[in-house]
């Protein structure tokens, strides 16, 4: 959404014709989806409002027709309304809170997952389990978790996005481990890590 766009949205308040982006491109929503890898979200997907979704928030409707094998975050697809990858009928929608109507067609388009910042390292993890979704490890003492001053390199982030490689699934839309909890530079333990936008959600309600 261009900024005058935004500027109409915040002052006309939540009709649906703040809502909607002006001038859009219209899509022919004829052809089969054309999503990513398994197990991703990544690439076009098109859904139809059933009868039972009228008058749903277009960030919830969505969430649901993406629970399961292409399962991505609400807040990633809220963030992707945002950036106007989300049309309804051929029209751009900027707003999460859009209500539907009718028979319309959501179409959304999810690009993939950017490289991930900082760049991996190989540095040695011991690994108590790992799966498509999920990593446990058992963090040694003098790790530091998360890059920041004075450590900007050689940490357990680092490390893991070296370890998952292509097996990250972008959360946020970035190919990245995540860190639900923390232990410090000197503490042991073990360690949960999403390797998935799902399982990033999961985790994170759970701590």
């Amino acid at each position: 959404m261009n900024s005058k766009a935004k500027q109409r949205a915040a002052t006309t308040g939540s009709s649906r014709l703040a809502d909607v982006v002006p001038e859009p491109e219209l899509v022919d929503f004829s052809g089969p989806d054309e999503r990513g890898p398994p197990g991703s979200a990544e690439g076009t997907s098109v859904f139809t409002v059933a009868p039972d979704d009228r008058g749903k928030r277009l960030d919830r409707f969505l969430a649901e027709q993406f629970a399961g094998s292409h399962a991505v975050s609400r807040t990633r697809l809220q963030a992707l309304i945002g950036e106007g990858l989300v049309q309804v009928d051929g029209r751009a929608v900027g707003s999460s809170s859009f209500k539907l109507d009718r028979a319309e067609r959501v179409m959304v388009d999810i690009p993939p997952p950017v490289a991930a910042e900082p760049l991996g390292e190989h540095l040695p993890l011991t690994i108590v389990f790992e799966d498509d979704h999920l990593l446990v490890l058992d963090k040694q003492a003098g790790l530091v978790v998360h890059p920041a001053s004075g450590h900007a390199t050689g940490t357990l982030v680092n490390a893991l996005i070296a370890h998952c490689g292509q097996s990250l699934s972008g959360i946020g839309g970035v190919k990245r481990p995540g860190i639900v909890h923390r232990l410090d530079k000197d503490t042991t333990g073990l360690m949960v890590v999403a390797k998935s936008d799902v399982a990033h959600s999961g985790l994170s309600e759970i701590f």
